[in-house]
C-alpha cells in the first residue's frame, strides 16, 4: 500500500490548530525550543486528543509519521 503525502499545514489542521503559515510560525515560536527530555506527544501544550494522535502516528509509523517527525524537529530548534 502506498503512503499518503501530508503537508505541515495538513497536520496542523488535523490537530485542530490554525494551519495558515503565520499561525504555524507563531505556534513554533511560542512553543520552541522543546526540551530534549520531553517527547513531542508529552509536551504540555497539547490537549489529550492531540497527544494521542501524535503518539499513535509515530508508534504505528502511519501516514502522518513523517510530518509529525518534521514538527518534532521544528519544535526542537530555533525558529528563524
Amino acid at each position: 500500500m502506498e503512503k499518503s503525502f501530508h503537508r505541515f499545514t495538513d497536520l496542523f489542521a488535523q490537530l485542530g490548530l490554525a494551519s495558515d503559515p503565520a499561525s504555524i510560525e507563531a505556534f513554533l515560536r511560542n512553543h520552541s525550543p522543546l526540551p530534549d527530555d520531553v517527547r513531542l506527544a508529552d509536551a504540555p501544550f497539547w490537549t489529550a486528543s492531540q497527544s494521542a494522535l501524535l503518539r499513535e502516528e509515530i508508534q504505528e509509523d502511519a501516514d502522518w509519521a513523517e510530518v509529525v517527525d518534521q514538527l518534532n524537529a521544528a519544535l526542537r530548534g530555533p525558529v528563524a
